[in-house]
């Protein structure tokens, strides 16, 4: 049985208060699971290592291409299941991870959905990690053009390498996303989802940049773009086209 949120905004932070809520007035006959890495321990643990098939099945194909790791690991961030099995894989090689969070429209906007770039610690749904507060701790609604991204927070462990170093995180805004939506669609036949979009619109812009000429990039595409498309077509106006 699929059953819809209607409190709040209707977001992810929503379903998980509505989940954990049913959770604990039904502990007995009822058993609580979530498919990223964001509540306490041991969810993220438990989704971190069922993901990383992701990143070990990606460094492995990359060494065979390419004859060693590549240079440079790239997904997307909203509470970060995606990155996390992604990062999992090359956490003891020396390649760079970066992680692209949504900026919607802009950093400065308070309309977006980078906690790690602009959160602060806090706690909810059971952990402490980056979150996105007012001055009370009151956690903000986040905002993206992407639903997935969308979370006012990421999960503990994505804070943790943030906080070591060991990965980097940066964002995409709305308008990034869309542009490498087309840029994917148009060169490659991918359509990517508007999740992965983000990282694809960030790789095109910091192309040469941070991103030097000649790198090798592992980019991993969370979801395909079928549930998107429309919302796309009608952004862009593709009927034009």
């Amino acid at each position: 049985e699929v059953v819809p949120v209607t409190s709040g905004s209707g977001t992810l932070k929503d379903a998980i208060n509505d989940a954990m809520r049913e959770w604990v007035a039904s502990v007995e006959d009822t058993y609580y699971c979530i498919g990223s890495v964001v509540g306490p321990h041991p969810y993220p643990w438990i989704v971190r290592e069922f993901q990383r098939v992701v990143g070990d099945e990606a460094r492995e194909q990359a060494r065979a291409v390419l004859g060693g790791d590549p240079d440079f690991v790239v997904a997307c961030v909203g509470g970060g299941s995606n990155a996390m099995g992604t990062f999992a894989g090359f956490l003891n090689t020396k390649s760079r991870l970066i992680g692209v969070e949504a900026a919607g429209l802009g950093l400065e906007s308070g309309q977006h959905g980078a906690s790690l770039s602009r959160g602060v610690p806090g706690v909810l749904h059971g952990a402490r990690s980056q979150y996105l507060q007012d001055e009370e701790g009151q956690i903000l609604e986040a905002h993206s053009i992407s639903a997935g991204l969308d979370y006012p927070g990421v999960g503990p462990e994505h804070a943790s390498l943030s906080a070591d170093g060991r990965a980097e995180y940066v964002s995409a805004t709305d308008e990034e996303a869309l542009a490498g939506f087309k840029l994917l669609s148009v060169t490659e036949g991918i359509v990517p989802a508007l999740e992965p979009a983000h990282a694809v619109g960030w790789l095109a812009r910091e192309a040469g940049k941070m991103i030097p000429k000649g790198s090798s990039v592992v980019l991993t595409m969370s979801g395909r773009g079928d549930k998107d498309a429309q919302q796309v077509s009608e952004l862009l106006d593709l009927s034009k086209d």
